[in-house]
Order: C-alpha cells, then sequence, then structure tokens
C-alpha cells in the first residue's frame, strides 16, 4: 500500500505546480513520504512488469479513514484529483477488500498487477 500522492512514472501523471512543491517538501520533511515513493520506484523500475520470481501492485488510496462496512469503491490507474488540494476519500476497510481481491481473484489480479491503481470511496 502507497498514497495518491506518489505519482505512478510509469504513465507521467501530471500534476499542478503547487502540488509539485508541497510533494517536494513531504519528500525532504515526511521520511515515510519519500519511502513510500522509492519502494514504488524499485518495483517499477527494478523489478518490473515480466519477473517471474515476483509479481507486484501498489495501491494508493487517498485520505484514509475508518468505517466498519466495505462500500462501493471506484478504481483508476491514476488519481483523478489532486491529492494535495482536492483529496478523495478512501476507507481502510475497501482498502484491505481490495487487496484481498488483488490475491483471491485471478480477473482482478490480472487487470492491476505490475501497476499502481488508486482506489477512492464511491462519490467521494
Amino acid at each position: 500500500m502507497n498514497t495518491a500522492g506518489n505519482r505512478n512514472r510509469n504513465l507521467n501523471e501530471p500534476i499542478s505546480r503547487a502540488q509539485s512543491c508541497v510533494i517536494g517538501l513531504l519528500r525532504l520533511l515526511v521520511p515515510p513520504h519519500r519511502v513510500n515513493e522509492n519502494a514504488a520506484d524499485y518495483l517499477r523500475m527494478e523489478v518490473g512488469h515480466n519477473d517471474t520470481g515476483l509479481q507486484w501492485a501498489v495501491v494508493r488510496p487517498d485520505s484514509l479513514f475508518d468505517e466498519d462496512d466495505v462500500s462501493d469503491y471506484e478504481l483508476y490507474p491514476s488519481p483523478t484529483r489532486s491529492a494535495i488540494f482536492n483529496p478523495g476519500r478512501t476507507s481502510r476497510i475497501n482498502v484491505a477488500h481490495f487487496m484481498a481481491d488483488l490475491i483471491t481473484n485471478d480477473d482482478v489480479w490480472k487487470k492491476w498487477y505490475g501497476q499502481m491503481p488508486v482506489i477512492y470511496n464511491k462519490g467521494s
């Protein structure tokens, strides 16, 4: 699991200059953000999509919150909003549900392996 604030550089995800500055500050001031970026970059660039020994997906939720029950959620290859200035919301239980689906549902895995899907609660 990562964060919607981490760009998938394989897709050249556009962000505003202001968001880029804030992310740069986060990199410097909040070491876990930099670690998240480095971990995703390692999977993208060093492991890649064709490694037979390690297959991966990086799940990127936005603005996590607690909820008791799984609800409808949406998945996108890239963020559909600014993770800094217009964040969506994602319940932790929905992230867990999607991650369990990645493990147990071959169709879901085939769709998202080697990618960095962004997950939002529906309507957030």
